[in-house]
């Protein structure tokens, strides 16, 4: 199908439909999305880990056998150079970097962490981890911190802003880095959402003083569970690499940096298994592509809705380093956000609610300032005690996120997948704001 005729196809939907129309769904069978990653295992990620398998040595500092393993290593360097950092560290987890992060940047007891109301669990608890307070900031309608909700929450103990890109989508990056310089803050982009996006042109992760990533299933490349943590300074780096490996720092990351700075200090065990190493990297050398079909796919479904009276897409500050996972849709109520979704589900099209992340400050552990035992140090200062989260702390947040609609665009969806969307969202959109 040309595009005139495309254009021409789904403007036929704005039309009012007959009774018979009505009746017929866009699809016959509901549109599957699956995760991203696994959808492109293929004989590169079984041959990455065949060969671990046969090798026998699967802990990437092992040496034995007369083995050197290199998966990890090589994904490291691979990973760097494709975000445009200088050093890269794998780990278990999306959560295992970022509490690299704190680690790297010495936040601990005393420290305020500001970081926006709406993301995933583990940006918060490696704040209370580290004994640090965690201060929430609302969301805009990028679905990201709101850089004009940040520097009245700055306070003599602020150490660092989060900034997460959920979603796929880039936070404001230039004003939050511009308030981080004017107050002398460290700034962690989480982009455990976005991985391989970009903004102004340079990979999410590359601008702040530390990027993190997830490679947990649903990411944008997977290998079940795994993170990495990107970093230019080589003390941060020192720091995650020692946190990470029981405060020591060994081959190949001492060769990395030449001369370390630092002494052995209290750490953990998040290393990456040569077996995760190397279906990470059979993946990452997939990134581009998978990229480059998803926003391909998610253009051609702007393109079709670009005509549609009236409707509203969600803010996206760099259109063209947005991952394209989903396109939002803006509504003026929660009352016709949930009739377009009630409206796209008879048309066999998913549409949800924005996922992925939580509210958290309404979350009852934060709510209530439960941690590990009663004497942890996030909440038992002074201002750890008068800080008040729950749902007055964060109303903006939960007022945009009831307004908006997400349908979900897959990187293998076929052209028809594609234009079956356009067509229910034509339908259903006139349709719901009559809620």
């Amino acid at each position: 199908m040309n595009r005139r005729n495309f254009v021409a196809a789904t403007a036929a939907a704005t039309a009012a439909p007959t009774q018979a129309q009505q009746a017929t769904p866009v699809r016959e069978k509901p549109l599957r999305g699956d995760n991203w990653g696994p959808l492109h295992y293929d004989a590169a990620e079984k041959a990455q880990v065949d060969e671990v398998v046969d090798t026998g040595v699967p802990f990437r500092f092992s040496g034995r056998r007369g083995v050197m393993p290199v998966k990890v290593a090589t994904y490291e360097k691979e990973f760097a150079a494709k975000i445009g950092a200088r050093y890269a560290l794998a780990v278990s987890s999306g959560t295992a970097a970022l509490e690299c992060a704190m680690a790297a940047l010495q936040i601990g007891p005393g420290d305020e962490v500001i970081l926006p109301a709406w993301t995933w669990h583990s940006d918060c608890t490696a704040i209370v981890r580290a004994g640090a307070l965690p201060v929430f900031a609302e969301i805009d309608e990028t679905f990201n911190l709101d850089p004009s909700d940040i520097e009245h929450r700055i306070t003599p103990n602020t150490k660092a802003i989060i900034a997460v890109h959920l979603q796929g989508n880039p936070a404001h990056l230039d004003p939050i880095l511009a308030i981080a310089r004017k107050h002398k803050l460290r700034v962690i982009e989480d982009c455990s959402q976005a991985v391989g996006a970009s903004y102004k042109g340079r990979r999410l992760g590359s601008m702040g003083d530390l990027g993190t990533y997830s490679h947990q299933e649903s990411k944008t490349i997977t290998s079940g569970e795994g993170g990495t943590i990107v970093s230019s300074d080589p003390e941060l780096f020192e720091r995650a690499v020692r946190f990470h490996d029981v405060g020591s720092i060994r081959a190949p990351h001492s060769e990395m940096l030449g001369a370390t700075k630092l002494s052995p200090f209290v750490g953990t065990n998040f290393r990456m298994s040569e077996f995760a190493g190397g279906v990470m990297l059979a993946q990452l050398r997939k990134l581009d592509s998978i990229i480059a079909n998803a926003r391909a796919n998610a253009a051609r479904v702007y393109e079709g809705l670009s005509q549609v009276p009236g409707l509203r897409f969600r803010n996206r500050p760099d259109p063209a380093g947005e991952l394209g996972s989903l396109v939002f849709v803006r509504f003026d109520s929660k009352a016709q956000r949930d009739r377009f979704l009630d409206l796209m589900r008879a048309e066999n099209v998913p549409a949800n609610p924005p996922a992925g992340s939580v509210v958290l400050p309404i979350q009852s552990y934060i709510e209530n300032k439960i941690a590990t035992h009663p004497a942890w140090p996030t909440w038992t200062s002074p201002r750890g005690r008068a800080i008040q989260y729950g749902a007055a702390s964060c109303p903006r947040t939960i007022d945009v996120l009831s307004r908006f609609a997400g349908i979900p665009i897959g990187p293998k969806y076929t052209r028809q997948d594609l234009d079956d969307i356009v067509a229910a969202v034509r339908k259903a959109y006139p349709a719901a704001l009559k809620a």
